[in-house]
């Protein structure tokens, strides 16, 4: 397995951990006291305030940006860009990916913006890799 492909199964776990994240308000508690309603899991999401709705919002943007880094892989992988190559715009991708999602749950809007653009710019690179 490349470094790019475990990048991949990481970028597609990345989203089910701010989903999880969100959800930690609600653990170990039932459902009538606050716990997470597994019944209407999206309206108990929708009425989560503060750090856990921040993590909610950030799982939401993971699954936004992974087509475009999937698809990035996929073109280069097709035009056989060299695996180095690769590998550094996925590890880019995956460490911009992170970031903001720390600084999205930290409330960080600014530098939150500017990760965010340090994926997109790695995922875009990849269409572009030889």
């Amino acid at each position: 397995m490349t470094i790019a492909q475990i990048c991949l199964l990481v970028a597609c776990l990345l989203p089910i951990g701010c989903a999880g994240l969100a959800k930690s308000k609600g653990f170990g508690k039932r459902r009538r006291d606050g716990g997470f309603d597994n019944h209407q899991p999206r309206e108990w999401l929708a009425k989560l305030a503060g750090w856990q709705a921040r993590a909610n919002a950030a799982q939401a943007n993971s699954w936004e940006a992974l087509p475009i880094f999937i698809a990035g892989l996929f073109v280069a992988y097709q035009h056989q860009a060299a695996q180095a190559t690769v590998d550094l715009l996925a590890l880019g991708f995956i460490a911009a990916r992170l970031a903001y999602v720390a600084l999205y749950v930290a409330d960080q809007a600014s530098l939150r913006s500017l990760l965010w653009a340090a994926g997109m710019a790695a995922s875009v690179g990849l269409f572009f890799a030889r």
